[in-house]
């Protein structure tokens, strides 16, 4: 600030004594014009071509406006009776006097004002021109490296002094916390409150000796531009005004950057997930087949032995893990169909009772120790779905709930209506949901952390599925541990009014 004091102080005295001199040497031209007999107004031309000069070199309205009464109180003190006092004899003069202030503001103000016109249509000519420059190299830069030799190339050559660029990565701010700022550009539009937030934080990471400017993203702060201090306080407005426009440019052409590589790895990634679908869906067709005839195999062995044969326990395992990793096939199947978007929904109005009690006796038929207690309404409700998969959902959940629970403890299912949505509700008397685990427990090959001594084997695609198949019937489903009751609450609805979808 001191630099720029001074710098301001010493225009001011040179425009003093430039005033200074060329009122002088009007006053001798006036001196001369009077040896020479020439008439008074020439004399005042003289002033006002002083006046017109002053206000031409010298800096905004106040020296030219100065220049002007000083011109008129120079006249009546030099050239008009009585000589070298201010003493007005002649009334005449009056006139003579306002008509020369008058002029000579006048002039003065029209001169000032189209000096300034074309100094603004020069610096925004060149700051036009800059920023064009700038933007026709930034749109060649394929990395950061590029945009960064770019951006400080054009500050060295538009401002004549070194620069820095940080860049801000994901992880937020550059390693420079320890010193203090001097100087950073204001937040002009405020923004959103993660770019704010980076922008507070920038406050604190400048160098003591250094300005900074930050490039703002949409969302953040993306990088911060430093030159030396010394030349920051020296700026004008128009230098300071074409280093935003610039660093406006680098903003966009790092997005741009940015966004190109978000791109390329969201492509990358979908093809990563385009050949795992398809090597999935291929060994799932693969199992699907062969685990079939074995599971129809060894039912009919299991027929075939009596229960006290040593054999029939280990037919009846063969089966059970022939029907879990069948189960797990489907799972996958249906779960590659949702990520491509081929699942398509056939919903017509189906008895909610009758989808309950095809899901409840394929689970028994499995696990016939158990108990299910089903709780559905006395009315037939019929709801909108599509029953093969609102099924698949129900055996899902009775399945997670089976291998959650002890065989003694509470297993049911519940259906009622409530206003435009069917609640189904199953309830199990286990030992809950852990609660690290409620916020992902429907994310695909999520498993619980920590596991009951007895629970059932599992790669965490059943409750995904049931997610994605409700929410492709335009319902949602929730999970939560019981409130009156130990054990844990699985509960989804479905709108009773028919949609046509396709997922």
């Amino acid at each position: 600030m001191r630099e720029k004091n001074l710098a301001t102080m010493k225009t001011a005295v040179l425009h003093v004594v430039l005033t200074v001199l060329l009122l002088g040497a009007a006053t001798a031209v006036g001196y001369l014009f009077r040896y020479l007999r020439f008439p008074e107004t020439a004399t005042v031309l003289v002033y006002l071509l002083a006046v017109l000069l002053v206000a031409w070199q010298a800096k905004g309205y106040l020296f030219g406006f100065l220049s002007s009464i000083i011109a008129t109180f120079a006249y009546n003190y030099f050239f008009t009776e009585p000589h070298y006092t201010l003493e007005v004899r002649n009334p005449s003069y009056w006139i003579t006097f306002t008509v020369m202030t008058v002029v000579a503001v006048i002039t003065s103000t029209l001169t000032s004002h189209a000096k300034r016109s074309s100094q603004e249509a020069r610096e925004k000519a060149a700051e036009t021109k800059a920023v064009y420059n700038l933007t026709y190299r930034l749109s060649d830069a394929k990395n950061m490296q590029e945009i960064t030799g770019v951006i400080l190339g054009a500050i060295s050559e538009y401002f004549y002094c070194t620069a820095e660029l940080l860049d801000i990565n994901e992880s937020e701010l550059p390693e420079y916390r320890h010193l203090k700022p001097l100087y950073v550009a204001p937040e002009r539009d405020g923004g959103p409150p993660e770019r704010k937030s980076s922008y507070v934080r920038l406050q604190k990471d400048v160098y003591a000796d250094e300005a900074a400017w930050p490039i703002l993203g949409r969302e953040s702060v993306l990088g911060i531009i430093r030159i030396p201090k010394e030349r920051a306080l020296l700026m004008s407005e128009a230098e300071r005004r074409l280093l935003r426009s610039m660093v406006e440019t680098t903003a966009m052409a790092m997005e741009r950057l940015r966004e190109a590589e978000k791109n390329i790895k969201a492509r990358e990634l979908a093809e990563q997930e385009r050949y795992r679908g398809n090597l999935l869906r291929a060994i799932s067709h693969d199992l699907r087949t062969p685990l079939s005839g074995i599971i129809g195999t060894s039912e009919m062995l299991m027929a075939m032995t009596d229960e006290s044969d040593p054999r029939h326990a280990l037919i009846r395992d063969i089966c059970t893990s022939a029907d879990w990793l069948h189960a797990m096939v489907e799972n996958i199947l249906s779960l590659t169909r949702l990520d491509d978007g081929r699942l398509l929904l056939e919903k017509q109005p189906e008895a909610a009772e009758e989808v309950v009690d095809a899901a409840v006796n394929h689970v028994l038929r499995h696990a016939p120790e158990r108990e299910i207690a089903v709780k559905t309404p006395e009315a037939l409700l019929l709801v909108p779905m599509d029953a093969t998969l609102i099924r698949q959902v129900l055996i899902n959940l009775l399945d997670n709930a089976l291998k959650h629970t002890a065989p003694e403890d509470e297993l049911s299912v519940t259906v009622d209506a409530e206003g435009r949505f069917a609640n189904f509700t199953v309830l199990d008397g286990g030992t809950g949901i852990a609660p690290d685990d409620l916020p992902n427990i429907f994310q695909p090959f999520y498993t619980t952390a920590a596991k009951q001594a007895d629970a059932g084997r599992g790669i965490g695609l059943g409750l995904a599925i049931c997610q994605a198949i409700v929410k492709a019937h335009g319902g949602a489903i929730t999970a939560r541990n019981r409130p009156d009751h130990t054990g844990a609450e699985f509960k989804f609805s479905l709108p009773l009014e028919a949609e046509n979808e396709q997922v």
